[in-house]
């Protein structure tokens, strides 16, 4: 792979070992990236296995075309609308489904994409470049309670008071551009620092998040999962900060639940209907190798579940 197309795929093998892989199935990958988890996959289907592959930045879509796999349907769009995206190339259900949530290498490492606050660049965040708003003309035009809202929910970051004030008195005298511009404005805005992170970490996140709509995407596509999944089809989903983890954990948790019915009702337990998920393990983390050989690891963290034979 080139430079520009390096990518450090976490829990690789881990995540496809959940997949449970049948050479005859189908799966699809929500988040292909770079395909590192999708050229592993189609390692282990056979000749008449199906893969499809999505994802929202057409860098990534272009990326993958070099694969040349008749097996692989790759789909740009986002997973948010998957039982479209399926039915547009003629899949109704699944084998299984793997989610590995946030940005890619390729896209922080990129400047121009405006992803980092490391190297000052146009402030963009879009995941695809070619629609919805920048974080520039959002941050142009959202109200101050608005950017402190973003940025304490989806970067849990403590002054985004402050932070959104300064971001406001900032704007009078011009638009902010770049990235460079952002991360000053908010080291200056942060009156301490948290040890081994740069002030501006949060506040991106946060951004970058609201513009993608990220949390949206991932609260949509759970449940058509589930609708998707054949029985006994694996979900496999890798996130990277706690607001994406507690969505995903609560909905295996809530989806692995019998239905309760009222107390006193004359009905046994085995007779209620079966619940459409079952967690598979505990949480998974990356190997402390992993996370010394590829640092963005660390924060990661994998759930599994399984669709049982319930009636969907």
């Amino acid at each position: 792979m080139t430079a520009d197309h390096a990518h450090d795929t976490v829990l690789l093998h881990e995540a496809i070992d959940c997949l449970n892989v049948k050479p005859c199935g189908v799966y699809v990958d929500c988040t292909f990236g770079r395909g590192g988890h999708s050229r592993v996959l189609l390692a282990r289907l056979g000749p008449r296995g199906r893969l499809v592959a999505l994802d929202r930045d057409p860098q990534a879509i272009a990326a993958g075309e070099s694969l040349r796999d008749p097996r692989l349907t790759l789909v740009r769009g986002r997973f948010g609308e998957l039982a479209r995206q399926l039915s547009s190339v003629g899949v109704a259900r699944v084998h299984g489904i793997l989610l590995d949530l946030g940005v890619s290498s390729p896209q922080l490492e990129q400047a121009e994409r405006g992803f980092s606050f490391r190297r000052d660049a146009p402030l963009d965040m879009r995941m695809d470049p070619t629609t919805g708003q920048t974080a520039a003309q959002w941050l142009a035009n959202a109200s101050e309670s608005e950017i402190r809202e973003v940025i304490r929910t989806y970067g849990e970051e403590r002054f985004a008071k402050q932070i959104a004030a300064s971001i406001v008195a900032a704007r009078q005298g011009g638009p902010l551009r770049t990235t460079g511009q952002l991360a000053t404005l908010v080291a200056e805005a942060v009156p301490t620092r948290e040890p081994r992170q740069d002030p501006a970490t949060r506040t991106f996140q946060a951004v970058r998040i609201h513009v993608n709509q990220e949390l949206e995407e991932l609260s949509l596509v759970l449940p058509q999962c589930i609708a998707l999944l054949e029985g006994g089809g694996r979900l496999v989903v890798i996130s990277f900060h706690s607001l994406e983890d507690r969505i995903v954990k609560r909905f295996i948790r809530d989806s692995s639940r019998a239905d309760t019915l009222p107390p006193g009702l004359a009905v046994r337990a085995r007779d209620l209907p079966e619940p459409k998920l079952r967690p598979v393990g505990k949480a998974r983390r990356p190997s402390a190798a992993e996370v010394d050989r590829n640092p963005r690891a660390r924060s990661a963290i994998m759930r599994v579940a399984e669709r049982t034979f319930a009636a969907a």
